[in-house]
This record gives C-alpha cells, structure tokens and sequence, in this order.
C-alpha cells in the first residue's frame, strides 16, 4: 500500500462527478464525431464511388480503434482500481503494460495495410474505383495506426485519474487538424481520397503528442518507467480480462458491418451500402456522447469498487441509465425529422435519398433501448465480466441482427425498407439479455460490495 491520497472520485457527489468526469470526454466525443462526418462531406464530394468507399473500409477503421480501446479499457478499469486500493505499484504497472500492449497491437493493422488492403475491397466489390480509393485510404490509415493507438491509451490514463478535460484538449487538437487539413489535402492539392486520409493520420499525430506531453506534466498520480521494462504476466492477464470481450465485441461489430455491406451490395446496390456507411457516420454523434459518458463510468465505478463504497457505484448506474436514455431520445427525433438533411450534407442524390430517407427513420427506432444496452454493457466492463458484455454483442449481432438482415433481404429483395426493421428486432433481444446479465451482475458484485462512507 501507500500513500496516495484520497482521489475525487471517491467523495465528490456522485451526480457532479459524473458529469464532471463525462462532459470534457463527451465535447472531444461530439468533436470526433465531427471530423469523422466532415471527413466524409469531402470526401462525398468528390462521387457516389469514394463515399461508398469509406463505407467500406468502415468495419477495419472500426476494428482498429476497438482494439486500441478494449486495451484502453482493461487498463482503466485495473488503474482505477488500484488507485482506489491505495496500491500506487499496481497504478504504474498497469500504466506501463498498457501502453506497451497498445503499441505492439498497433503493428498487426500496419501488416493488414501493407499487405491485405487491396484485397479486403476487391471480395467486396468488383467496381475498380471503389477498390482504388478504398485500398488508397485504409492503407495510410492502417500504416498510420500507431499514432492514434498510442493517442487513445494516454486519454486513457488521463481518464482513469479523472483529468478528463485533458483528453478533450488532445482529441480536439486532432480533430481540428483533420478539418482544416481536410479541403486543402482533397481539393487544392487534388489529392483526393488520399488526401483525407494523410488528413486523418497527422490529426492523430498530433494528438499523440499532445497526449504524451499532458501526461507527462500533469499526471503525477502515475509514473511511467520503461526502462528494463518487461511485461508483467498477471497484469497483462488482468488487463485482457476486461480488454479482449470490448475488442472482440468491435470485431464482431467490424464482422457484422462487412456482411451487411455484403447482403446490400448482393441483394440491392452499392448505394444501399454507401447509405448504411453515411448513416454509421452520422450515428457517431448520438453514440460518441454515449461513449463518453461510459468512458467516465468505468473508472468511477472501478475506483469505489476498489474502496468498498456500493451506493455510489448504484448510483453511478442510474444516473447513467438516465442520462443515455435521454441522449438517445433527442436522436430519434433528429432522425425522424431531418433525414433528407442530413444526407443531403453528402451529395446524397434523388435514388440514395429515396433509399436513404427511409432507412434513417427505421433503423433509428431502436435508440429506445440502446442507451440501457450500451451503459449496461459499460458496467460489465467496469466489474471485470466483459464477457458478459460480449455475450449481449454476439446474441445481438451475430445470433439476431445478421440471420435477420439476411432472411429479410431474401424475402423482401424488392423492398429494402423491410431490411433495416433488423436493427431494431436485434436491439429488442439485446434489451432483455443485458437486463438479465445486470441482475447477475448485481447479485453476484454489487450486493456484496460494502458500503463504506
């Protein structure tokens, strides 16, 4: 043991805390998801073939950064953790396992750039500019992975302490730069698809070393020392106990995205899943909120975990549950109401909004659950039972959203708005397996935990 001191997340009112700890993470959130959805406006621009694309390459961008956060996660949860046990040894190996993890995932998508880009498109699709652009952008995306894998694991550490306002300064920086790097890299050095994606790449190198030096100056709480450094087996485990079920839930998330694109591209048109991308990107601005707040969830949970204080997990809960729920209502409604303008936003033409239009105000109908799915899924994580949150994934995904997405494309070949009505059957399903996983998670964990002042 020894001295840290008591850590805000410990006595701070439960409702401030949260807000305290998610506002500065869901602004960068609301920030990425920005430069995501300007990053496509350009690229829109530019035709039909480069939007669809980016939809495409959509399930390895998303791989890519569910690994570097599923290593994210993990570690939080174990910092976090130990912060709250006082245990400042535990902190630092926690600290430097992570980042060396991070960095060594990050060269499996530098070998998938360099070596299998070109094909992932062309078992897609047989539309040669598609495959250009999309191999021309996953690759620097890929090869450039470094510098966003090692941008999330220091917000990471910046969260797991509680200086969340730290991590909006690094992923604001980033984003910002792609925006602005964005027209002048496409347009006036006509570097097309390209040039979004180089865009993309210095934004997170910024970022990357803006993380570092923010750690550096204002995190003393944890110490990195990687000098004779060797990996520590039992944190290591730890770490890829809550990490790999949130990394292999975005794997099959990147698994259920290629196949939907598939069963559009086979069944309707290379439109219906430039649609399905361009919906994925403007989804990001209801989801990133979402995301943000869990990602303040989980060391708030971890900590008093760690420190025998249960009415302030409890609570942490409800108010999370509160607060997704109202996120995901005003997205409903911005869905219902504005789907011809916001696919107007990409160039959409009078056939992608006839499919468009439709499909935003179908598959939308399913945010009514998912605010509870998602926080629920981010509780599990926090406890150590990720793999509770992976069975909720696969039931969701693999078991429900795919046969069903599938079996609706067969027999309503002629009707593609019967397809999206898959999004909201799997998220039924999700509701009632996640509500079940909690009440095992709170008769096992939560009860049990003391309730220290």
């Amino acid at each position: 043991m020894s001295n840290i001191k008591e850590n805000k997340m410990g006595v701070m009112p439960v409702n401030k805390l949260l807000i305290t700890m998610s506002l500065p993470m869901v602004a960068s959130m609301l920030i990425q998801a920005l430069y995501n959805v300007v990053d496509s406006v350009f690229v829109a621009k530019i035709g039909e073939e480069a939007i669809t694309a980016l939809s495409l390459a959509f399930p390895v961008q998303n791989l890519l950064i569910g690994v570097a956060t599923g290593t994210g996660v993990g570690m939080n949860a174990l910092l976090s953790r130990s912060l709250g046990e006082k245990d400042a040894k535990g902190v630092n190996r926690a600290a430097t396992n992570g980042v060396a993890l991070a960095v060594l995932s990050s060269f499996l998508f530098v070998l998938f750039g360099v070596f299998f880009s070109r094909v992932f498109f062309e078992i897609q699709t047989d539309n040669a500019l598609i495959i250009k652009y999309g191999t021309q952008y996953i690759s620097i995306c890929t090869i450039g992975s470094v510098f966003v894998y090692i941008s999330i694991i220091f917000e990471r550490l910046m969260q797991a302490t509680g200086k969340t306002v730290y991590s909006m300064y690094t992923q604001g920086i980033g984003a910002i730069t792609n925006i602005v790097l964005d027209p002048i890299l496409i347009f006036v050095f006509d570097l097309d698809v390209i040039g979004a994606a180089l865009a993309t790449v210095i934004g997170q190198m910024l970022s990357c070393f803006v993380g570092i030096i923010l750690n550096h100056k204002y995190n003393p709480e944890i110490s990195l020392n990687f000098k004779g450094f060797r990996f520590h087996k039992e944190t290591v485990k730890r770490i890829y106990s809550v990490g790999v079920p949130s990394m292999l839930m975005m794997g099959i998330g990147s698994v259920m995205n290629f196949s939907l694109n598939k069963i559009l591209i086979d069944f309707f048109s290379t439109t219906a899943a430039a649609v399905l991308g361009i919906y994925y990107k403007i989804q990001s601005f209801a989801f990133m909120p979402l995301f943000g707040m869990n990602n303040g969830i989980v060391p708030i949970i971890a900590y008093n975990y760690g420190a025998g204080k249960r009415a302030r997990i409890t609570k942490c809960i409800r108010l999370a549950v509160t607060y997704a729920t109202g996120i995901m209502l005003i997205a409903i409604a911005v869905f219902q109401i504005f789907p011809k303008e916001l696919l107007i936003m990409f160039e959409a033409s009078e056939h992608m909004l006839s499919i468009g239009v439709p499909a935003f105000r179908i598959i939308s109908l399913h945010y009514i659950f998912a605010g509870f799915c998602i926080v629920m899924g981010t509780v599990f994580q926090a406890f150590g039972k990720g793999t509770l949150s992976l069975i909720v994934s696969v039931c969701r995904q693999l078991v429900v959203l795919l046969p069903a997405a599938y079996l609706l494309a067969v027999l309503f070949s002629n009707n593609i708005n019967a397809f999206w009505l898959c999004f909201p059957i799997a998220e039924v399903m999700s509701l009632i397996i996640s509500a079940i996983c909690y009440v095992f998670v709170y008769k096992k964990i939560i009860k049990h935990i003391p309730n220290n002042p």
